[in-house]
């Protein structure tokens, strides 16, 4: 672990790109943590550099956070991961070589890589604008390599340009946990204004922050006894934290479950007003319980978020150039991603873990 600190992200100046005009020449191998096979520690091993294709582009990393869905593939949970595989999604990088065919990024760009890492343009779903439904979409760090290396190669349609002040691991946790919390956030409604949080961890320590900027409030639930979770939920911004088992202070507008606790389903449904949702914002979550209809009469909804658009990135970037979003991160060496993972796992880092390369 190299250190903890709550770092601000529009701190950080970063260097133009015409300081990338004499640069040496690329290696040829890279350092990476790759994993060989589900539930077995990751190894840190020497690849060759990858080559992009007509439409890819080569980025040096900078930092690649750590989410817990690189958790749900290691303990196959998601079953259906390449092997070998380079695991990591929200990749902070510069572009150092490009496809013959790329138009939208050059060298030296600063860019960003999240989960969704290419869709096909022709199915129904990418047809009717719901392009992270494609059925034939291929995802970072899952059915791609990504970021837990020190290169890495993305379609250029599937890459965030960055402003410079993101040139610092601090940025990396807005590639994942920012836009698929902000998604999440969407479904909740404008119109919401006490919204329940249910685990308080990545996602939730972003969107805590852009809520309070809306004039939202949001009521923190996590384990029960979990002290620590809710001091920093309330440091970040939360006008309440709790226990997962306690009521609601006041009738909520609306929930996002971020812990993948399917129990939380029901409770979140007791908490919520007629009329609104619960959106689940994780890519798995345990077995949800029978409950009673009662519970869900009076038109309350269940949602679940999958992926994301390129214009959620867009939205959410636009939006995040206006406010002062802080991450708090703990930051490990690339070869200390093992150690990065059991931390995630244990819940023993509050914010995120984030490798630096």
């Amino acid at each position: 672990m190299i250190n903890k600190k709550l770092i601000e992200t529009a701190d950080h100046a970063g260097k133009s790109p015409q300081q990338y005009k004499s640069r040496p020449p690329l290696p040829k191998t890279m350092q990476a943590m790759v994993m060989e096979a589900a539930g077995q520690p990751l190894v840190y091993t020497t690849m060759p550099l990858p080559v992009p294709n007509d439409e890819q582009v080569l980025i040096r990393i900078i930092a690649c956070g750590v989410c817990r869905t690189d958790l749900h593939i290691m303990d196959s949970e998601l079953a259906a991961p390449k092997l070998p595989l380079i695991m990591g999604h929200e990749i902070v990088g510069t572009v150092v070589k490009v496809g013959s065919r790329v138009s939208t990024l050059k060298l030296g760009d600063l860019i960003g890589v999240p989960w969704l890492g290419y869709t096909c343009g022709q199915c129904k779903y990418c047809l009717k604008d719901q392009e992270n439904l494609c059925e034939n979409a291929l995802f970072t760090g899952y059915t791609i390599d990504g970021g837990y290396a020190e290169y890495t190669v993305a379609f250029q349609k599937y890459c965030f340009h960055l402003a410079p002040h993101y040139r610092h691991p601090s940025a990396a946790p807005l590639l994942c946990a920012g836009l698929i919390g902000y998604r999440s956030y969407q479904m909740v409604g404008p119109a919401a204004k006490h919204i329940g949080f249910y685990g308080f961890g990545v996602a939730a320590h972003i969107l805590v922050q852009i809520a309070k900027q809306e004039g939202k409030k949001i009521y923190a639930f996590t384990r029960d006894g979990d002290l620590e979770a809710q001091s920093f939920a309330t440091r970040m911004g939360a006008t309440w934290a709790g226990n997962s088992s306690e009521p609601a202070p006041v009738i909520l507008d609306g929930a996002i479950i971020f812990a993948p606790v399917g129990q939380l389903i029901p409770k979140a449904l007791l908490d919520i007003d007629r009329g609104c949702a619960v959106v689940c914002g994780g890519i798995h979550m345990s077995d949800i319980p029978s409950f009673a209809y009662q519970l869900l009469w009076e038109e309350r909804s269940v949602r679940s978020v999958a992926n994301l658009t390129r214009k959620d990135g867009d939205d959410f970037f636009t939006l995040a150039g206006k406010i002062k979003i802080k991450t708090e991160t703990t930051l490990f060496p690339l070869q200390k991603a093992n150690e990065a993972l059991d931390a995630v796992r244990n819940g023993n880092i509050s914010g995120a873990a984030v490798l630096v390369m």
